[in-house]
Parts: C-alpha cells; sequence; structure tokens
C-alpha cells in the first residue's frame, strides 16, 4: 500500500472513532428531555445510558479475535452497518425498553468496529514506525474531538430537535464512513488467526449483565430482595467459573503471557477506573446541572466541556512525567487527581472543579496506562490488545454509571423522583455517590503505585514476579467510554 493510501484509510477509521467518542456522550444532555417524552423510571435511564458501554464491553474482546482472525476490514463494515441500523430504530423508538436495545444494537457495533480501528493503522503503517505514531496520535486526538463534541452537538440537537436527533446523527454519519471505507480500507487479519472462546465469552457477559442488571434494579427492588441478591449469586458464579474456564481453556480470550502480567492488571483496573468515577459523576453530574440547576441541554453541554479541555491538557502532560517518572507516577497521580475532583464534587458541588482536576487526571491516565498494556501484547493479536483496553474503559463506565447512578437513587431514597425534585435530596445522593467514586479511585491509585513501572531502571513488578517496562505514551485520548483510549 502507498504511503497516500495508508493515510486515507487512517482518515477512515479515525472517522469511525469520533462516532464511538460521540455517542459516548452526546445522549447525556438529552436525557431529560428522552425522560419527559417517554417517562422511563431511574432504573430504565440507567440501562438506557449503559446499554452502549454494557454491550460494547460485554463484546469487544470477542470482536476483537474475530476481526483478527476473520478480517478486521470485514468486521468494520459490519459493525457501521449494525451501528447505523441500531441508531435509526433508537430514532424511532417509542418506549424506554425500544430506546434501551436500540443502544444495545449500538455497542455491538460499536464493538465490532471498534478493535479494527487501531489494528488497521498497525497495519497500513507495520513498516513505517514514525508514520505509525503520528496515525496513531491522530487517531487518539479524533477520540478526544469525538467525545468533546458529544455534549455540544447532543445539547444543540435537543434545543432545536428533539432528543430522537441523537440518535438521527448516527445514520448518515455511519454510511458514509462505511462507504468510504469500502474504498479506503484494506483487508488485513492476524497472520495465526485465533480460534474464538465461545464459552469464555458468554461467561463473561453473562456475569456482567447479572451484576449491572443487580445495581441497577436494587434501588428499586430493594438491596437485599430475593431478584436482586440472586443476580449477584449468578454474577459471582459465572465470573469464578470464566476464571476457571480461561485457565483451561486451550485457547482463551486472554493469551496465558498477557494474563498473567501484573502489569497489564494494573493497567486495566487503572483505565476502568478512571471510566468509572469520571463516567458515573459526568452521568450525576449532567442530571444536576439540567433538573436542579434549571440549565437547558446546550447549556448543560458546554458546562460539561471543561472536562474534555482538561483530558487534553492532562494527556499532554502524560508524556513527560511517565518518561521522567514513569508510568507508576503518572497513573498514580492521574487517579489521585479524579479523586480529588470527586471529593470537591461532594463537598461543595463545584462542577467547574471536578472537572478541571478529573479531567486532567484522566489525561494523565489514559495514555499511559493504555500504551502499558498494548506493550504487553503481540503484535499478530494487535485486534485482541485493543480490544482488552476498550473492554476495560466500557466496563468501568457501564459499572460507574450504574452504581453511582444506584448510590444516588438509594440515598435520595426514591426511584425518579428524586432527580424530579431536585434540592438537598438529590445533593444528599450525588454527594455519597461521588465520595464512592473518589474511595474506589484512590485503591486504583494504590494499586498503580505497586504494580507499574517506574522511572527507567526501576520496573515494576509483575504477578509471575517478573519486571516490566513501558514505552513513551500516545497522546490525547477521549473519554468514551470514551471515552479515553488507544487500544
Amino acid at each position: 500500500m502507498t504511503r497516500r493510501g495508508a493515510w486515507a484509510a487512517t482518515a477512515v477509521v479515525c472517522s469511525a472513532q469520533f462516532l464511538i467518542g460521540l455517542d459516548f456522550t452526546v445522549l447525556n444532555v438529552a436525557i431529560p428531555g428522552l425522560r419527559q417524552d417517554l417517562g422511563p423510571s431511574m432504573a430504565e435511564t440507567q440501562w438506557i445510558v449503559d446499554g452502549y458501554a454494557l454491550t460494547l464491553g460485554a463484546c469487544v474482546l470477542a470482536a476483537g479475535t474475530l476481526s483478527d482472525s476473520y478480517g478486521r476490514r470485514r468486521a468494520f463494515l459490519a459493525g457501521l452497518a449494525v451501528c447505523a441500523l441500531a441508531s435509526l430504530g433508537g430514532a424511532l423508538a417509542d418506549s424506554p425498553a425500544q430506546v434501551v436495545a436500540a443502544r444495545c444494537g449500538m455497542g455491538l457495533g460499536a464493538a465490532l468496529f471498534m478493535p479494527a480501528t487501531l489494528a488497521t493503522i498497525a497495519h497500513v503503517f507495520r513498516d513505517a514506525a514514525a508514520d505509525r505514531r503520528r496515525a496513531m496520535s491522530l487517531w487518539a486526538a479524533v477520540a478526544g474531538i469525538g467525545t468533546l463534541t458529544g455534549p455540544v452537538a447532543g445539547g444543540w440537537l435537543v434545543e432545536h430537535s428533539s432528543w430522537r436527533a441523537a440518535f438521527w446523527l448516527n445514520v448518515p454519519v455511519a454510511l458514509a464512513v462505511f462507504a468510504v471505507a469500502v474504498v479506503f480500507v484494506p483487508e488485513s487479519t492476524g497472520p495465526r488467526p485465533r480460534p474464538l472462546d465461545r464459552a469464555g465469552a458468554l461467561l463473561s457477559s453473562g456475569g456482567l449483565l447479572a451484576l449491572v442488571w443487580g445495581i441497577i434494579e436494587a434501588p428499586g427492588r430493594g438491596w437485599l430482595s430475593g431478584p436482586v441478591l440472586a443476580a449477584f449469586a449468578v454474577a459471582a458464579v459465572l465470573m469464578a467459573v470464566f476464571a476457571w474456564w480461561q485457565r483451561r481453556c486451550p485457547a482463551p480470550m486472554l493469551p496465558p503471557a498477557v494474563a498473567r502480567d501484573g502489569g497489564v492488571g494494573a493497567a486495566s483496573v487503572a483505565l476502568a477506573l478512571m471510566s468509572f468515577a469520571v463516567f458515573g459523576a459526568m452521568f450525576i453530574v449532567t442530571l444536576y446541572l439540567q433538573q436542579v440547576r434549571g440549565m437547558s441541554p446546550l447549556e448543560a453541554g458546554l458546562r460539561i466541556t471543561p472536562l474534555s479541555v482538561g483530558l487534553a491538557v492532562g494527556a499532554g502532560a502524560a508524556a513527560v512525567v511517565s518518561k521522567r517518572y514513569g508510568a507508576r507516577a503518572s497513573v498514580t497521580a492521574g487517579l489521585v487527581l479524579i479523586a480529588a475532583g470527586c471529593a470537591v464534587l461532594a463537598g461543595d458541588t463545584q462542577v467547574l472543579a471536578f472537572e478541571g482536576l478529573a479531567g486532567f487526571g484522566a489525561g494523565l491516565v489514559a495514555p499511559v496506562a493504555t500504551e502499558t498494556l498494548m506493550a504487553a501484547v503481540p503484535e499478530e493479536s494487535s485486534g485482541l490488545g485493543s480490544a482488552l483496553n476498550d473492554a476495560s474503559r466500557q466496563v468501568g463506565s457501564t459499572l460507574g454509571v450504574a452504581v453511582l447512578g444506584s448510590v444516588l437513587a438509594t440515598v435520595s431514597t426514591g426511584d425518579s423522583a428524586p432527580v424530579a425534585a431536585g434540592g438537598d435530596a438529590f445533593v444528599r445522593g450525588m454527594a455519597a455517590a461521588a465520595w464512592t467514586a473518589a474511595a474506589l479511585t484512590l485503591a486504583g491509585a494504590a494499586l498503580a503505585w505497586f504494580r507499574l513501572p517506574g522511572p527507567e531502571g526501576t520496573p515494576g513488578r509483575s504477578s509471575a514476579g517478573e519486571t516490566s517496562s513501558v514505552p513513551e505514551p500516545l497522546p490525547v485520548q477521549g473519554l468514551t467510554p470514551e471515552a479515553v483510549r488507544r487500544p
């Protein structure tokens, strides 16, 4: 492939990555209008927000293996088609259940094409390291722009049309990217295709679904109710069986060398907790700005943009910090800053301070943790490595919305009532949710400090007692989510 052709393919996959970043945040500011139109409960609202990330996170590892084995271009095109059809369904939905189904369909489509984006870049620039790095940086910047654009675009669309416009927007974009991908994106596969671990995919997806269902439904049904306890029990059993199966499966979802790498585990946890805190808090802050502070969708969207600005600045600083002090310092400092932002939000609802601290912290975490993770994955499994990065983020954001939304509903005592009523009840619930996020993020910071590589010459410890090191990180990356990611 010529250099011009490689850059054309890069532009196409970056456009798809923009769509992923957009979808993570575009619906946030449309939620109040959707609630007014279709009347979903608080639990149904959480499912609408979480359906996208839950499906993406549950399916992306299997999709990464499929793309490596059967063709990344094929997976890319199939994912775009599914995303366009699901978005059309969301735009035409007339019940909360239909919106949830549409969001899940969009997540499935994104899971199919997301791993192919970076894997395609790695393929077309496999003999040009400098161009490959520039292309990766462009990909990451576009992801950040998509995340930044989402709240503003969503707010403008809702004010000038309705919440349905957030779904309509995806249809022409996905179809346009599909059309140019047919022409410019080459087919590629891994040199040694790996069979799909169907049992592992079903066990992990089922366990995650049962866990999220229990968390979301607990405030309405009761944390000790039979269905909720049963869901938690099912989740525990399925996850335990999944862990057992991965040790015995001849072709597990994660190669044994990757699964045993302590640095990969710590990086994955850091990415998950970053997404947990940032996306979970953004979900609550969006409701707070519109339902308690009375802002319009566009005003709320603009008010959220400092988070992405902080992310971009933090990502730029991450390269300097990690090069001088190691991945350990950058990731740990970033998680501590996110925790500090959540604490500020809990203390006096200072949204701007939260966005600045959490955004800058996420920028320190995302590129470095992603680079640590990707460095441990062999080149022929780049689709799987990208998928592991994606899965960490999406599972984190899914649990963030589920857990923090449930804490909000539980402390505020009620279903949709705390959101509608506003005032002290909502603020108390938001504070409890923010403190929860802060505590978990600090725990992740401790893990990162002891497991990730330090400055050059002081590598971190892996779970197998080996040392690990990490190359210089990629720059800016979107939350999505996306939010942020370099898979």
